[in-house]
């Protein structure tokens, strides 16, 4: 079978340990973790079950170097949207368009990512805790310097932060690249209804 490819993994070496997390990728979001052997993760990276503890020692280790990874790139994307986007809605529509946008364009990796986290060991878990709870910190920021300079009118920042991280991250549980919406379609449709949700009021909106 062949591995669909995922350019977040493309720092990962040696090769056959890239190709085992993408074969796990493929076989977590269509089997879910638990239903998922290490058969089935070597057999889509074409390689033997022994092959795969020469680099993960468990199938809980696979899933633990994805949602990091998966992780490390989203915050990675949010800090970059963020960054020279203008005033606190510019950042927070460009945030959510390009959250959004990668949700969609990696979903099978993101579907993994975002809902497999319950079958993580405690340490691995609360690891990449951290990482989520910087995605929120991004978003979270934005909404509060947008309250402070008058632009947004948000009374719960911590549940608009909430509200707005969960339609971002869902979009990876629905879609499907034979769609009517595009990533980018997407990206700037949520951007309108993030916006709204932190009380922006413009003439072009």
């Amino acid at each position: 079978m062949t591995v669909e490819t995922d350019e977040s993994f493309g720092g990962v070496t040696p090769d056959a340990a890239r190709r085992l997390l993408l074969g796990a990728v493929q076989a977590f979001a269509e089997r879910g973790f638990h239903a998922t052997t290490t058969r089935d993760i070597a057999g889509r990276a074409g390689m033997s079950p022994a092959a795969l503890y020469i680099h993960y020692k468990t199938k809980e280790e696979l899933l633990f170097h994805i949602s990091r990874v998966g992780h490390e790139r989203s915050v990675a994307v949010l800090e970059e949207a963020v960054e020279g986007a203008g005033d606190s809605a510019g950042r927070l529509a460009a945030a959510v368009r390009a959250f959004v946008r990668w949700h969609a364009e990696h979903h099978t990796t993101a579907r993994v990512v975002q809902y497999e986290l319950a079958a993580l060991g405690e340490e691995h878990y609360a690891r990449i805790v951290v990482l989520r709870r910087r995605s929120e910190e991004i978003l979270r920021e934005v909404l509060q310097e947008g309250v402070a300079t008058g632009q947004f009118a948000v009374e719960d920042i911590r549940g608009t932060t909430l509200a707005v991280v969960s339609l971002c991250i869902d979009v990876a549980r629905w879609f499907s690249p034979e769609g009517r919406r595009t990533p980018d379609e997407i990206g700037e449709l949520y951007a309108g209804l993030a916006l709204r949700m932190a009380g922006y009021r413009d003439g072009g909106r």
